[in-house]
């Protein structure tokens, strides 16, 4: 199927099965990423991180990979469109925001399973940052250089953030009357 560099230059050069087949490889991972900060009405965001992937395809550097640098285009657009809504009158800074100040609602999560169902809410308790880099690593399966394209930091400080993020987490699960042995381990995240 191709690597998705090829794939990318492929559709960039007018082959839509190329662009099909990395649309494919992405959509839902890009998808759960918007969801899951807000909610189900992410299909203009998901469309735009397609677009400026394509648009942008000259800002991705020789062996570097093309899911972190589209992580890190969807990361750059909710952070415009959470500051569109702090523009409109949330007067917060969304760095700091979780979850519950997005508006998510709880229910959403009742229909997983209780470990689940937990876990979704000691993220939504976390700060934004957190929950990204968290999301990247785990959930998506990110490397820290690819986390540290996505959100254009150095790799020591993806590993200082992504401690500090796991301990966060461990505290909010705890707080809810979990335990630490509920979350990811740490090397379910790839180095």
């Amino acid at each position: 199927m191709g690597s998705d560099i090829e794939l990318l230059d492929a559709w960039c050069a007018g082959d839509k099965a190329a662009g099909d087949a990395l649309i494919c490889r992405y959509f839902d991972p890009i998808c759960r990423f918007f969801r899951g900060k807000l909610g189900d009405d992410v299909e203009d965001l998901v469309q735009r991180t397609f677009e400026i992937g394509t648009a942008r395809r000259g800002d991705v550097r020789d062996g570097a990979s093309f899911r972190g640098f589209l992580f890190g285009v969807a990361r750059n657009l909710l952070l415009d469109h959470l500051r569109r809504r702090y523009r409109r009158g949330e007067r917060e800074d969304i760095s700091m925001r979780s979850l519950v100040d997005l508006g998510t609602s709880p229910s959403e999560a009742v229909q997983r399973g209780e470990r689940e169902s937990l876990l979704f809410e000691a993220m939504r308790r976390i700060s934004l940052d957190q929950q990204i880099i968290l999301e990247l690593a785990y959930w998506e399966g990110l490397s820290g250089r690819e986390i540290a394209e996505a959100l254009e930091i150095g790799e020591n400080t993806v590993r200082s953030r992504l401690a500090r993020a796991r301990v966060a987490l461990r505290t909010q699960v705890e707080a809810l009357g979990g335990s630490s042995t509920m979350l990811p381990s740490d090397g379910a995240a790839k180095k």
